[in-house]
Formats: structure tokens, C-alpha cells, sequence
């Protein structure tokens, strides 16, 4: 049974939790999807949070049953143009787009010691981290080209905590995707889910928003 005591750092997610570039891929992908004459859906919309660029391609291409259409270099193609698109938004964050409530919360982790990484499937997180000027908390970010599988996989949090150096049993993970959830409770983490609790309801701990996300609140309960 986890207990605050044995806490010792955390993994974040990035989009959704740290800030708000999970509108920025929606806006990229769906202008790959109605170049391709693909009609874009709210399941498209959710089913892309959390995963990998390739996966969120496929997901595109499947919905219309025309995967088979492309050979692999075009699908990357594809993939690298949504990626230079999502570049181009996401240059416009500032420290303003950190999400409510998150850096105080970063503050109280580095406060009391905590250590911090981030876990996310973006390859472009150093990039955003710098963008928000918050590079500076996190020990390390893990390289998803590095890792076998994506999320739901836990290879993505379990390296997270190899980063901090930390046995994960004792970190806590913290998304606002499902697929997330399940890779920080599949690599023994503590997962904290922010968001619909319907949708999150394998998250050992649940917040309906970051500006609800506290030190305090994680610590009490953890020792319910």
C-alpha cells in the first residue's frame, strides 16, 4: 500500500497537464486528416490524446479504411508535415500557457525536495518546456524514441523513474489520458489522473483540473 512517506518524485505528462498543446495537435492533425478528404470526429479527437505520432496517423487513416493506400514513406511524410505544423503553433506558448494551478504546484514539489521528470510521447517536450520557461524543475525528460512502446505500455513512465533514479513504487505519475493511466499503474507508479474521472477511473487518485492538484491533497490521500 503506497504512503506519502515513501513518495519520492514525480513523472508528468505534458500535454494536458502541464499545458494546453493537446489543441495544437488536434489542429495540426486535423488539417492532415481534411487534406486526405478524412472527416475528423470528436472519437479522432480523443482517441489521438496520449499516443504516439505514428499511432495518431494510423487511428487517422483507419477511420476511413485507407491506410493501405500509403507506403511508409508516406505516411511519414504525412507525420513530419503534421509535426512542422505543430511546431509552428506551438512556437506561439509563453509562461502564460502553463495550465492553472501548476506552477505553484511545481514550486511545492521542489520545495520539499521532490524529484521530477517528464513522460511524455511528444518528441518535442524540450522544446515546449523551454517555450513555458519551466525546464529548469524536471532532472530529465524521457526520449520517446528511445523507449520499445508508447503508452499504454509503461515503458515511457518506467523510464521516467529511471531518470530520478527512484524505484517507481515510489513515484507518482500524473496524466489526463486514459492511455496514460494505464502505463504509470503498469510500471507500479502511483497514478494521479486530471480530468473526467469517468474516463480516468483506474487513476488510484483523481483531480478534476491542475488548479485542483496539491501537495497536500496527494499527501492526505495517500495516508487515508
Amino acid at each position: 500500500m503506497a504512503h506519502f512517506d515513501d513518495v519520492k518524485g514525480f513523472a508528468f505528462d505534458l500535454d494536458g497537464v502541464l499545458a494546453d498543446t493537446a489543441k495544437f495537435h488536434s489542429q495540426a492533425w486535423r488539417q492532415i486528416a481534411e487534406e486526405l478528404n478524412i472527416t475528423w470526429t470528436p472519437e479522432l479527437e480523443s482517441g489521438i490524446k496520449g499516443i504516439d505520432r505514428m499511432s495518431s496517423l494510423m487511428l487517422i487513416l483507419n477511420s476511413a479504411d485507407v491506410a493501405g493506400n500509403y507506403t511508409e514513406e508516406q505516411k511519414e511524410a504525412l507525420a513530419t508535415r503534421k509535426n512542422d505544423h505543430y511546431k509552428e503553433l506551438i512556437g506561439t506558448l509563453t509562461p502564460d500557457d502553463v495550465l492553472p494551478g501548476m506552477h505553484k504546484f511545481l514550486d511545492e514539489l521542489k520545495a520539499n525536495n521532490l524529484k521530477m521528470s517528464i513522460a511524455s510521447a511528444s518528441k518535442n517536450a524540450p522544446f515546449i518546456l523551454d517555450k513555458l520557461q519551466i525546464s529548469d524543475y524536471f532532472v530529465g525528460v524521457v526520449d520517446p524514441s528511445k523507449v520499445k512502446e508508447g503508452k499504454p505500455a509503461p515503458d515511457i513512465f518506467a523510464e521516467a523513474a529511471k531518470i530520478l533514479d527512484l524505484d517507481p513504487a515510489t513515484v507518482v505519475g500524473l496524466e489526463d489520458s486514459a492511455a496514460g493511466i494505464t502505463s504509470i499503474n503498469a510500471a507500479g507508479e502511483i497514478s494521479v489522473g486530471i480530468g473526467d474521472k469517468a474516463l480516468l477511473h483506474e487513476a488510484k487518485i483523481n483531480f478534476p483540473s491542475t488548479a485542483d492538484v496539491t501537495l497536500a491533497k496527494i499527501r492526505a490521500h495517500l495516508n487515508w
